[in-house]
């Protein structure tokens, strides 16, 4: 959701027009932004996309690639209208680039690519949804350990199948996501299947709680709907004074360990992605902590500014600050170093990191990851 058009100037900040309290506006203009970066995204020879945009002291440059980005791009162009998608994909339909998702996945062995991909398949009404989804049913052992994340993709790509009973799927994906799913401090675990999974980041809470909900609205099961709703009310009790999505939870407890970085897709995607899901399945409604996300989107005041650049025509990927290590965050401690720098026209690691390249201290303690993925 984070994409580009054009080339910002190299002194740029971010800043944008301020929409706080006007969402149906501030939806529409982050609409208008994506369909014109995904083209930017799109390689039509290839049928694929890029990975990720990043700022360099030479530009905006595209790097590597990503089945799984692709696939998550066609699952938001699929009930979007013929000529969007004609600007978005540079002339194809979303058929056409899913049929490239489809041509190897019998060798692709990660879970998540192939739910995503079967997401997709299906809601396109692609030829190649049953190979696809045979890959899926392959992949998805209950015996193994897998992310929580990867298994809540799955389920839900086995909700949109026509038959729920179909290998049993759908029914065995939610029981484990279910019964991993500790009352007392309403977090997801990272891994399903793993004792020492300690720490759980945000999307583990958003993904299980929009799979439960699309669950229960397929079988009616109670279960599902109450622990959807009790996730749900975790992450928005938590949620920061100035909407902040915060990213790191501890399983034990249910408090936020590390708040930062606060990602730009956290607060106009997956918050409200889950939470209308759970509206949508009967459960209660978080709008207004769906508008307050959107709003620290366009004032973040971590950085006294946004994360939405017009002058760039993109949304930068997140305000952070110099974390502490793994070993804190299990440690249950948090002990960030106090200068933080604005991460703008200097050299990005693959990992989305600063490598000696602020340009500009800021008062508080953040700055803005020039990163678009």
């Amino acid at each position: 959701s984070q994409m580009v058009s054009r080339p910002a100037p190299a002194n740029a900040t971010a800043t944008a027009e301020p929409m706080i309290g006007n969402p149906a506006r501030t939806v529409t203009e982050l609409r208008a932004m994506s369909f014109r970066g995904l083209a930017r995204m799109y390689i039509p020879e290839e049928r694929e996309f890029y990975f990720r945009l990043r700022a360099t002291a030479n530009g905006i440059v595209p790097e590597g690639r990503s089945r799984r980005y692709a696939a998550i791009a066609l699952i938001g162009l699929a009930t979007e209208k013929p000529h969007d998608c004609a600007v978005a994909l540079r002339g194809h339909t979303p058929l056409v680039a899913c049929s490239r998702l489809a041509q190897d996945v019998a060798t692709v062995t990660n879970l998540g690519d192939v739910a995503l991909s079967s997401w997709a398949a299906h809601l396109l009404g692609s030829p190649d949804r049953d190979h696809i989804w045979r890959r899926l049913v392959e992949l998805a052992s209950p015996d193994v350990a897998q992310p929580t994340v990867e298994v809540s993709w799955a389920l839900t790509a086995a909700c949109l199948q026509k038959d729920l009973d179909r290998n049993g799927l759908a029914h065995k994906l939610a029981a484990r996501l279910m019964n991993a799913f500790p009352r007392n401090s309403r977090v997801f675990p990272h891994v399903l299947g793993a004792s020492r999974a300690q720490v759980a980041c945000y999307a583990d809470m958003v993904y299980p709680i929009q799979a439960l909900s699309y669950y229960h609205m397929l079988s009616s099961d109670p279960k599902a709907l109450e622990i959807a709703t009790q996730a749900a009310a975790r992450i928005v009790e938590a949620q920061g004074p100035e909407g902040q999505w915060w990213w790191h939870y501890d399983v034990r407890s249910g408090r936020v360990i590390e708040g930062y970085p606060v990602y730009a897709i956290h607060q106009d995607a997956m918050g409200p992605m889950a939470l209308f899901a759970l509206r949508d399945a009967g459960g209660p409604d978080h709008s207004a902590a769906i508008r307050k996300g959107l709003d620290w989107l366009y004032h973040s005041p971590e950085i006294d500014g946004s994360l939405i650049d017009p002058h760039a025509d993109i949304i930068w990927r997140k305000a952070w600050r110099r974390e502490p290590g793994k070993f804190s965050r299990y440690a249950g401690t948090n002990s960030p170093t106090s200068r933080l720098q604005l991460n703008n026209a200097g050299d990005v690691s693959a990992t989305g990191c600063p490598q000696g390249c602020g340009i500009a201290d800021f008062k508080s303690d953040a700055g803005v990851d020039r990163n678009a993925v």
